[in-house]
């Protein structure tokens, strides 16, 4: 079993490849090589430079593998789906680029979730033939990652958007075909939903391809649930806090990766707002040795 600690641009606040809030990509390679990772995420396409030869020199430069990236875009939205292919298509050309492996699509934030991201009860649903769409809207782009790229692909649950809940997941899970469409699973968003990622890992492990750690802190999580604060505010307040001062066990995921021999990258993503996180480097580094602390090497 050989688990790799990765990091992802935004825990630098990276979110959207314009913002003119992000920090210069270069020194968020820097920032993540001098914090003791070996591995970075692609971050939003665009973000990082799409000509090959130029990226590839910066990863070099900071000894840095590329891991994968992700599609956070609209697959909510019929309309916005020559967005979704777009990025799907550059994301997808970046990695093989890079010889990376990871795909992870992210159902962007919607207006209707928004208000009820982490209270399942509340939220609104998909209509029967909405949800068809949607579904066959993601699995299009799993099968392109999957055929077309040679990428092992990831669903990845968020906050605010249409695939949030445990419930919607694994009715996902259930209708796509596991040979194109594996678990991106982050920790930090299944908590932040209302739900046990431990026990979430241990039924569906078998499946999961990919990890993303991310923790919650329990206080900011039960005051913006309260309030219905949206998610980037809730990210602006702290609820993504430095791994191991939240609610995520993660001693009982560690055991249940080695339990399993998974072999992979865990990838830690600490949300944040770019203008509000005094420290990047310092959560960066204070993530890394916790995780070493509990036995991630």
């Amino acid at each position: 079993m050989t688990i790799r600690i990765g990091n992802a641009p935004c825990s630098w606040g990276v979110e959207f490849a314009q913002d003119p809030r992000n920090p210069d990509w270069r020194s968020v390679l820097k920032d993540c090589a001098e914090a003791g990772y070996k591995g970075i995420e692609l971050g939003p396409v665009g973000y990082m430079p799409e000509d090959p030869a130029i990226l590839r020199d910066a990863l070099a430069e900071h000894d840095l593998e590329l891991i994968g990236g992700v599609v956070f875009r609209a697959f909510h939205d019929p309309d916005q789906w020559d967005d979704v292919l777009d990025g799907a298509h550059r994301t997808c050309k970046a990695l093989k680029a890079h010889g990376a492996e990871h795909l992870v699509l992210i159902d962007s934030i919607s207006p209707r979730r928004a208000p009820t991201a982490g209270r399942a009860s509340e939220a609104e649903q998909m209509s029967q033939a909405e949800w068809s769409a949607f579904r066959d809207r993601l699995a299009t782009v799993a099968q392109i990652g999957t055929e077309e790229y040679g990428l092992t692909v990831g669903i990845h649950a968020h906050a605010a958007g249409f695939m949030d809940f445990e419930p919607e997941l694994e009715r996902l899970l259930d209708e796509v075909d596991d040979k194109i469409l594996k678990i991106c699973f982050d920790t930090g968003h299944h908590s932040y939903a209302g739900f046990d990622p431990v026990a979430f890992v241990k039924r569906h492990m078998d499946r999961i391809s990919y990890m993303h750690f991310k923790d919650i802190d329990p206080k900011v999580k039960a005051d913006v649930i309260a309030k219905r604060t949206n998610f980037y505010d809730a990210c602006g307040q702290g609820i993504f806090c430095n791994l191991g001062e939240g609610d995520v066990d993660f001693p009982a995921v560690r055991q249940l990766l080695v339990d399993a021999e998974f072999s992979g990258w865990c990838t830690v993503e600490q949300d944040c707002d770019p203008t509000l996180d005094p420290d990047p480097i310092g959560d960066a580094r204070a993530n890394r040795e916790y995780l070493e602390s509990i036995g991630f090497n």
